[in-house]
C-alpha cells in the first residue's frame, strides 16, 4: 500500500469491496457497522505511521489452528507487548440461552448435554486483541483442562492444545457480526475439532481496530 492520503483511501476501498463480497452470506453486518469499521481504520492510518495491512493480518490467523497463538505472533510482529503472552479475560456474563440449535448441531452436543461457555477478551499487554465466544463440550476434555479453563485466564487454545485440536472455519466476515462490537473489523466463526474428528468447540471471534494500529 502507498503511503499517506492515497494509501488511506486504498486500505479502505479494500475494506469496503471485501465487505461487498461477504454481504451476500450470513451473518449480514449492517451498513453502520462497516461504516465504522472502516472510519476506524481511516483513522488510525491518518494517525501517524502506516497501520498494518488487513491481508497481512488474515493471512496470520488463516496459518494457525490456535486463534491464541496467531494472536501471539501477531502481537510480537507488531510489538505490542513483551512478552507476547496471551490471557483471556471474562468479557460478559455466560448464559445456558446463549447456545443456539445451529451451535449444538455443529457441535454434535444432544439437547440435554451440557457445554461451557467463555466470552473472553484475548489481552496481549493492554491491547485487546478480540472478544471471543467460546462454546465448549467438557465431556471431551479433560477433568485438569476444564478445572483450568473454570479457574484460570489461560486461553482455550493453549488449555486444548495436547489434544492436537484443528479448525473447521465456517466463515470469515469483514465487519462485526451481531454477536460482536460495533467497531469489529473482522469476524471468524469455526468449530475445534479433536484429533479423532469430534467437535470440542465452537467459537465467533470478533477482531478489534487495534490489531491494526499504527
Amino acid at each position: 500500500m502507498q503511503d499517506g492520503k492515497g494509501g488511506v483511501v486504498i486500505l479502505v476501498v479494500r475494506v469496503l469491496a471485501n465487505t461487498v463480497m461477504v454481504m451476500s452470506a450470513p451473518p449480514y453486518p449492517s451498513i453502520r457497522a462497516m461504516a465504522g469499521a472502516a472510519a476506524a481504520l481511516m483513522l488510525a492510518a491518518c494517525a501517524g505511521e502506516r497501520p498494518a495491512s488487513i491481508g497481512e493480518f488474515s493471512q496470520v490467523l488463516a496459518s494457525h489452528d490456535s486463534a491464541t497463538l496467531a494472536l501471539g505472533v501477531w502481537c510480537e510482529r507488531r510489538e505490542l507487548a513483551s512478552p507476547a503472552t496471551i490471557r483471556a479475560e471474562p468479557a460478559g456474563a455466560g448464559s445456558a440461552a446463549a447456545i443456539t440449535a445451529e451451535v449444538r448441531a455443529q457441535l454434535a452436543l444432544g439437547a440435554d448435554e451440557p457445554f461451557g461457555y467463555r466470552h473472553v477478551a484475548l489481552r496481549c499487554g493492554e491491547t485487546t486483541m478480540s472478544v471471543a465466544h467460546n462454546f465448549y463440550v467438557p465431556a471431551r476434555l479433560t477433568e485438569a483442562m476444564n478445572v483450568q479453563l473454570a479457574t484460570t485466564n489461560t486461553p482455550f487454545g493453549r488449555v486444548v492444545q495436547p489434544l492436537d485440536f484443528s479448525r473447521e472455519r465456517l466463515d470469515d466476515v469483514m465487519g462485526p457480526a451481531p454477536e460482536c462490537p460495533a467497531d469489529t473489523i473482522m469476524t471468524h466463526r469455526a468449530v475445534l475439532r479433536r484429533a479423532d474428528g469430534l467437535p470440542i468447540s465452537f467459537v465467533i471471534e470478533c477482531y478489534t481496530p487495534a490489531n491494526l494500529a499504527p
